[in-house]
C-alpha cells in the first residue's frame, strides 16, 4: 500500500503534526486523516527505498527504554499515536526512530499496534509482539508493556553479567598470545643468533624453544591463515542446522561453562514462558513462541515435543519431565504451580532463583579465573625466560667447550 508523507494541523488545538499514512490512494490518506480531525496542510506520495520496511536491528538497550517510556505514557492516559510521536522526537537512534515512525504512521492508517510491529522483526521478537497483541485483546496494554519492558531489563542484566565475566579472562588470555608470539619471534631468534656462535650443545629445552621459534617465523603466515581459517570454519559450522545442534547439545555438557550455559537457557525460558502466561496468550502458542526464544536447539525440540503432549492432554510438568534437559528441581516446582493455580508466578520464582545461581557461579568463577590466568601467564612467560638463561648457568661450557661436546 503506498506510503504518504503529510503535513497537518489539528483542528481544535492547531498543533502541527509532519507524520506519514498509508492509503490507496491520496484522497484515501486526505479522508483518513480527516477523519481524525487533522487539517491537511500538504501531502505527497513517500517514494522508499525497496527492502526496508521491515526496519533494521536495534539494541536491546534502546528496545527497553523505548517499552519502559511507552508504558508509561499509556498509562497515563497519552493516545498511542501521540506516545508514539513523542518517543520518535526523543530517540537519539536513527533506526529506532526511524521504525518509530513507521509504526506510529501504520497507527494513524488503522493498523493495530501489534500489527504495526510485526512489520519490524529485526527490532521486536514474536515475543514481543505477542504479548502486545494479548496486551491489547485484554485492554492491559500498558500493564503488558511494563511487564515487556520487566523481562527486557532482567534479560539486558543477565546478559552484561555473562559479557562482564567473560571479558578479563578472553582480554589476558589474547595478551598471553600476544606476548608468547613476540617473544618466540623476536627475542628467541636474539638469543639463538648469540648461542649458535658458541658452538656448543645446548640444553633441551633452550634447543626445543629455539627450533620452535624458527618453525613460527618461517610458517608464521601460513600459522595464522589456518588459525584464522580454523575460527571462520567453526563459526560458519556452528550457524549451520547439524552444526548447531551438535554444539548446543555439547556447550552445556561441559565441565563448569556448560552448566552455567544450560541455566541462562533455563532461566530464559521460564523467564518468558511466565511473561506469555500471565499475559493471556494461549498455552500452545506460549510454547512455540518460547521454543523459538530459547536459544538451545536441544531445549527447543523438547519443548515442540512437549507441546504435542500438552496438545493431547497431558500437564505442562508432565510432558517437560519426559526430557532429561529440564531437571527435576523445576519440574517439581512447575507441578506446584499448576496445582495451586499460580504457574506463573511459580515459573517466575524458578527464573528468579536460576538468575541469581548464575551470578554467584559468574562471580565465583571469575574469581577463580583470575589467579589460574595470572598463574598460566607467569609460567608461559617465566618458563620462556628460563629456557634462555639455562645456558648461561654452563656458560664455561659453551665458551670454552670440552672435546666431545660440541654440536
Amino acid at each position: 500500500m503506498p506510503s504518504f508523507v503529510y503535513v497537518a494541523r489539528e483542528t481544535g488545538t492547531g498543533r502541527e503534526i509532519r507524520s506519514t499514512v498509508e492509503a490507496a490512494t491520496e484522497q484515501a490518506a486526505i479522508a483518513a486523516l480527516l477523519n481524525r480531525n487533522l487539517l491537511v496542510v500538504s501531502i505527497q506520495e513517500k517514494v522508499g527505498k525497496k527492502g526496508r520496511t521491515s526496519g533494521g536491528k536495534v539494541a536491546l538497550q534502546d528496545l527497553v527504554i523505548f517499552t519502559r517510556q511507552l508504558a508509561t505514557m499509556i498509562d497515563a492516559g497519552l493516545a498511542m499515536v501521540q506516545s508514539l510521536q513523542a518517543l520518535a522526537d526523543q530517540t537519539p537512534n536513527k533506526v529506532m526512530r526511524d521504525i518509530i515512525k513507521d509504526v506510529c504512521a501504520r497507527v494513524e492508517s488503522g493498523d493495530n499496534f501489534s500489527e504495526a510491529l510485526s512489520k519490524h522483526p529485526k527490532a521486536f521478537s514474536r515475543l514481543y509482539v505477542s504479548m502486545v497483541a494479548a496486551g491489547e485483546k485484554g485492554g492491559l496494554l500498558a500493564e503488558i508493556l511494563a511487564r515487556l519492558a520487566v523481562y527486557l531489563e532482567n534479560t539486558a542484566r543477565l546478559r552484561k553479567k555473562v559479557k562482564s565475566a567473560t571479558m578479563y579472562p578472553t582480554v589476558v588470555t589474547v595478551v598471553a598470545i600476544l606476548i608468547t608470539t613476540f617473544l618466540l619471534v623476536k627475542v628467541v631468534p636474539v638469543f639463538g643468533e648469540i648461542y649458535s656462535g658458541f658452538g656448543a650443545k645446548l640444553p633441551g629445552p633452550t634447543q626445543f624453544l629455539i627450533n620452535l621459534s624458527d618453525l613460527i617465523k618461517k610458517y608464521f603466515l601460513l600459522i595464522i591463515l589456518s588459525a584464522g581459517g580454523a575460527v571462520y570454519g567453526w563459526m560458519y559450522f556452528i550457524k549451520t542446522v547439524p552444526g548447531r545442534a551438535f554444539w548446543d547439545a555439547k556447550r552445556i555438557k561441559l565441565p563448569i561453562f556448560g552448566a552455567i550455559a544450560h541455566k541462562i537457557c533455563l532461566a530464559r525460558f521460564t523467564r518468558t514462558l511466565a511473561s506469555l502466561i500471565r499475559s493471556g496468550v494461549p498455552i500452545l502458542e506460549v510454547l512455540q513462541i518460547v521454543s523459538q526464544t530459547v536459544g538451545n536447539v536441544v531445549m527447543e525440540k523438547a519443548i515442540k515435543v512437549a507441546a504435542s503432549d500438552i496438545e493431547r492432554g497431558e500437564s505442562i510438568s508432565g510432558a517437560l519431565g519426559k526430557h532429561p534437559v529440564f531437571p527435576s528441581m523445576i519440574i517439581r516446582m512447575i507441578t506446584a504451580g499448576e496445582q495451586t493455580g499460580k504457574i506463573d508466578n511459580m515459573l517466575e520464582r524458578i527464573s528468579d532463583f536460576l538468575d541469581e545461581e548464575i551470578e554467584t557461579t559468574l562471580s565465583g568463577l571469575t574469581s577463580l579465573i583470575e589467579p589460574i590466568l595470572i598463574v598460566f601467564l607467569g609460567v608461559v612467560v617465566g618458563g620462556m625466560v628460563i629456557c634462555m638463561f639455562l645456558p648461561i648457568f654452563k656458560l664455561a661450557d659453551i665458551v670454552n667447550p670440552q672435546p666431545g661436546q660440541g654440536k
